[in-house]
């Protein structure tokens, strides 16, 4: 049997292609496989993250035993890998008290490692992050929590995640009170870098610094900034933020209501050579396409909602996707042809079943391949939503999502797209 004929048959339900797939996303228009299993809820979180090893064999998840509530101090995580040459085997790595249901406690695999895994974890009433030997068992903990790593594997960068909770819970980690709770732009917090050899950590700018810098021609300072959403370029030689602003606090029910303003900004591996590359106050999920550019959902000035290639500090921008991407959603590149013409993203729910459909995107030839559509139950709403956040196999042949779609809780589910063309 071809692997168009295998597609096709899945496509009207035949489940005995490919061990454990799923009918309740009929039609798939891949192969579906499902490798966690309940009475447990599994997940992995952001699509910006390293899920996969370099070998392919494992993939990383999370572990929960409850769902429809904000973690609290006291609830922990089980972090393990999944074997997909033994069955779809959970083996578990650890624990976790500094997680959320968005992007988890930041699990990934170190970058070009097949044995180390990195994860944030709260230790003595501080955020921490642990280095962990699958193999061996060795583990390392450093003395800050980390947001993203860099492409070498060498050093990641990180912010307050109590202060990302004080202003935005969810994203942030509950167990530790963010020291300047009411303090509008701190001084001595803010985005710092860390060794991972030797933990040793140092900030690079404060929240201050960065609130010092006009939008428009006008100042900012009146309000409660953080930072959010950090990620390193392709190269290592630049990454990026978000600042964030909100001009009052309040419980989350308020702050969900009220909303905040972002501009993206740019900068180089140790801090210096600040520019802000998206000033429109509406930036959202991103991702580097290569060492100097950035694709982002945003609005330009002038420009509708869409998705945006942003050239680093020039100001050229591109529409990408229009007409296809028609929404806001969690873009990546796969690394099949040349790394740029195929972009993995998905849909929150949409319509009355609430459909989530992840898919891939063909720049050159601007088709859109829908990968499957997966129900959300309507209990997966606001800070516990179950975001598909798709995320690829090194080689661009697997897709891995988090979909509660199974009546089974939150799992995670394998996707063939080999057969995409």
């Amino acid at each position: 049997m071809t692997r168009r004929d295998a597609v096709k048959l899945c496509a009207l339900g035949a489940g005995a292609l490919w061990p454990g797939v799923s009918r309740a996303a009929e039609p798939a228009m891949f192969p579906v496989r499902t490798i966690t299993r309940g009475p447990k809820h599994h997940w992995f979180g952001y699509y910006d993250k390293l899920q996969f090893d370099p070998t392919q064999r494992y993939v990383l998840g999370m572990e929960v035993g409850f769902e429809h509530r904000p973690p609290t101090a006291d609830d922990e995580i089980r972090v393990g890998m999944v074997d997909l040459k033994d069955g779809d085997k959970w083996i578990d790595l650890g624990s976790s008290r500094a997680w959320g249901w968005q992007q988890g406690c930041m699990l990934q695999w170190v970058p070009g490692s097949t044995e180390e895994v990195i994860w944030n974890d709260r230790q003595d009433g501080q955020f921490v992050s642990h280095v962990l030997n699958v193999k061996t068992g060795k583990k390392r903990t450093l003395s800050k929590a980390v947001y993203a790593l860099s492409p070498d594997g060498t050093w990641a960068i990180g912010t307050e995640f109590s202060r990302i909770q004080n202003l935005r819970p969810g994203y942030g980690y509950a167990g530790v009170d963010d020291p300047h709770e009411n303090v509008k732009v701190p001084k001595d917090i803010g985005l710092y870098r860390v060794d991972l050899a030797t933990g040793q950590a140092s900030q690079l700018f404060s929240l201050a610094d960065i609130a010092a810098i006009p939008l428009d021609g006008k100042s900012v300072l009146d309000n409660f900034h953080w930072f959010n959403h950090l990620l390193v370029n392709t190269d290592g030689t630049r990454f990026t933020f978000l600042n964030r602003w909100r001009a009052a606090r309040g419980d989350r029910q308020e702050m969900a209501a009220r909303g905040f303003v972002t501009r993206m900004f740019t900068a180089n591996a140790d801090g210096s050579d600040l520019h802000c590359i998206d000033a429109s106050g509406e930036t959202s999920h991103f991702i580097w396409r290569d060492p100097t550019h950035i694709t982002a959902y945003t609005k330009p000035a002038g420009q509708p909602f869409g998705f945006y290639v942003l050239e680093d500090k020039t100001g050229k921008i591109e529409r990408i996707g229009e007409g296809r991407m028609l929404a806001n959603g969690h873009q990546t590149y796969l690394s099949k042809g040349n790394g740029q013409d195929w972009i993995l993203c998905d849909t929150y729910p949409e319509g009355p079943e609430r459909l989530q459909t992840p898919y891939l995107y063909h720049v050159p030839s601007k088709r859109r391949i829908d990968l499957g559509r997966f129900p959300s139950p309507k209990e997966y709403v606001g800070e516990w939503r179950c975001d598909t956040h798709p995320r690829s196999s090194p080689d661009g042949n697997l897709v891995c999502i988090d979909s509660p779609h199974g009546g089974n809780g939150r799992q995670l589910h394998l996707i063939d797209v080999s057969g995409a063309s």
